[in-house]
């Protein structure tokens, strides 16, 4: 099925979606319903609607869901290392449904307005999908001098970071967090022990001992939760742990939650379906950080998102070249292209009975946005509308339609149930297939 580009000069959509399944979990929404957008607002919705000379979609036999809201990207600016721009790889999220990604603050690093300013010019020229930046709590992510971070939140930034670089010390951390409280904003972080971990590109487990590679043991992840944990509660500043990966670390979120901690959740889809004997043949594509774990580790983070304990999934998309996975395994760049397969692998995990539908929906859209304090991922009546169509019993083969300019992904050529028709960002048309 051919997919039609969409002009991002087009007007406002005026679009009335018939007869589609709606699913919103933010109300609990489930019903066959039509759905009315006026001016790029979603004004209605309803059953038998009418709108003399609006679009007419028929989405008989559809779901209709809001727009999917990816809590961790890794964009590409110049000089980056990455494949892809911008447009290129918000297009391959328009395809895929997601209409809001959270750019993580290595792609400048996000330490000036300058630079937040060019990833928002860029994203609204390309106009497929909204990215909302995470400021770098230190300057040049270096780990050792507080960046501006109240300057770059009024500039646009929705969070701070340092994208899962080394803090010189925990004096250094605890006084971003405290900055970082005095002005409400977001902490995210990404659990991993420098110095358990260095060197490392597999789970310390048997398959790495098998294989010959340097392990990274669980550990470094707990160990650098627990310190976090900790000067999470000293300060009050609210929390947002990405990319969990272990069973340990659910058992300190889960007691940090009943402490009544501000803290919340994601884990990567990779994660969720993966396990450390992926790696088996040296694939490279494998290769991401924090490392696929055991068999044992991936029931625990199915289970924690189910139960709530992580709050929501995410793609960690992270576009690479070719040539840098092409090295022998601890060599290749870690990281994986996830935004043009997140919502069919999702459904996937629903189709083979791992999580419930309205869990799994909830997890990549309302719940990212409750987590990161957003006005996204939910069908809000008066707003600018955002949301996708999906036809969820067709296949999609991913060696015909990937998107995204890095080709570093196990899924590059799967076939997926799930296809989107139409995806609506902010009121406008920014992918539509005939």
């Amino acid at each position: 099925m051919a997919a039609r580009e969409v002009s991002v000069a087009s007007k406002k959509a005026n679009i009335l979606i018939r007869k589609g399944r709606v699913i919103d979990p933010a109300s609990g929404r489930d019903e066959i319903a039509d759905l009315l957008i006026e001016n790029g607002r979603l004004v209605r919705i309803g059953a038998s609607l009418d709108a003399p000379g609006a679009d007419i979609m028929e989405a008989e036999g559809h779901w209709v869901l809001p727009g999917l809201v990816d809590a961790c990207v890794h964009l590409s600016l110049p000089g980056s290392g990455r494949s892809g721009d911008i447009a290129s790889e918000t297009r391959a999220a328009a395809a895929g449904g997601i209409t809001h990604l959270v750019a993580q603050p290595d792609c400048g690093p996000v330490d000036s307005t300058a630079v937040v300013r060019l990833i928002r010019e860029q994203a609204g020229q390309a106009g497929f999908a909204r990215i909302m930046p995470i400021a770098a709590m230190t300057q040049g992510l270096a780990g050792d001098q507080l960046a501006e971070m109240s300057t770059l939140a009024r500039a646009g930034c929705i969070a701070v970071g340092n994208a899962g670089r080394k803090v010189a010390s925990a004096l250094v951390l605890k006084r971003s967090l405290e900055y970082a409280s005095t002005f409400d904003l977001p902490v995210m972080f990404r659990p991993q022990d420098s110095a358990l971990s260095a060197g490392g590109c597999a789970h310390e487990g048997a398959v790495a001992t098998r294989l010959g590679l340097p392990g990274i043991p669980a550990v470094a992840e707990s160990v650098d939760l627990s310190r976090d944990l900790l000067l999470v509660e000293a300060t009050g500043v609210r929390a947002h742990f990405q990319q969990i990966s272990s069973a340990d670390s659910l058992r300190l979120l889960r007691a940090a939650k009943r402490r009544g901690l501000p803290v919340t959740a994601d884990v990567s889809i990779q994660h969720l379906l993966l396990d450390e004997s992926a790696l088996e043949g040296f694939n490279s594509h494998c290769h991401v950080i924090p490392p696929l774990r055991s068999a044992a580790d991936r029931e625990a983070l199915l289970e924690a998102v189910a139960d709530g304990t992580i709050d929501a999934i995410c793609s960690q998309h992270t576009p690479i070249g070719s040539s840098s996975k092409a090295a022998p395994f601890p060599a290749t760049k870690p990281g994986m292209a996830g935004v043009d397969t997140l919502l069919g692998l999702v459904l996937q995990l629903v189709n083979d009975g791992k999580l419930e539908l309205p869990r799994a929906l909830d997890a990549i859209t309302a719940a990212p946005a409750r987590c990161l304090g957003l006005q996204a991922g939910q069908l809000e009546t008066g707003r600018p509308a955002s949301l996708c169509v999906l036809d969820a019993d067709a296949d999609k083969d991913y060696a015909e339609h990937w998107l995204s300019a890095g080709n570093n992904s196990p899924w590059r050529r799967a076939v997926l149930k799930g296809n989107v028709k139409l995806t609506v960002c902010q009121g406008k048309v920014s992918w539509l297939t005939d």
